[in-house]
């Protein structure tokens, strides 16, 4: 196992949950809904522990967790201000939004199983496969949230 492919591959997923964790802090603003508002809370606390985990086992290997985010964070994060901007703070295009972030989060995790497992150990594995389920959950929560307000349209 090739300890800094091991390091770059977790650090894409400490910059997703980075990602995560600025766009719900995001979408808590966006909205006055203090339903959402705490739910997006969770959420974040949600990606704040899977960073942490992930930095534990950068730094065991001799590496430096990444603080940033991913250009595609940022260009996310910046759709959604203006997207909650023009629609006057919609639950809807809120939550859409935030399906849109979950999406991309899961995707990074599949990316990182499917190309970089070469480098990753079983106990690894392990625990981006619990993360990756964790997230998913997440994303269901925020895609039953969102359809749930295409039934009452």
């Amino acid at each position: 196992m090739n300890n800094e492919k091991t390091v770059d591959a977790l650090n894409k997923l400490v910059e997703i949950n980075n990602d995560r964790i600025e766009g719900y802090e995001t979408a808590s603003k966006a909205t006055g809904e203090p339903d959402l508002q705490s739910l997006f809370d969770r959420l974040a606390k949600a990606s704040h522990k899977c960073r942490q985990e992930l930095a534990a086992e950068i730094i065991s290997l001799g590496g430096t967790p990444t603080d940033g985010t991913k250009n595609t964070g940022k260009l996310f994060r910046a759709w959604m201000d203006v997207k909650a901007a023009l629609t006057g703070k919609d639950r809807k295009a809120i939550l859409s939004s935030c399906e849109f972030g979950e999406d991309n989060a899961l995707q990074t995790y599949e990316n990182v199983l499917k190309n970089d497992r070469e480098h990753l150990n079983a106990r690894l594995v392990s625990m981006i496969n619990g993360q990756m389920s964790l997230l998913r959950q997440d994303h269901d929560r925020v895609k039953s949230l969102r359809d749930a307000l295409k039934e009452h349209a």
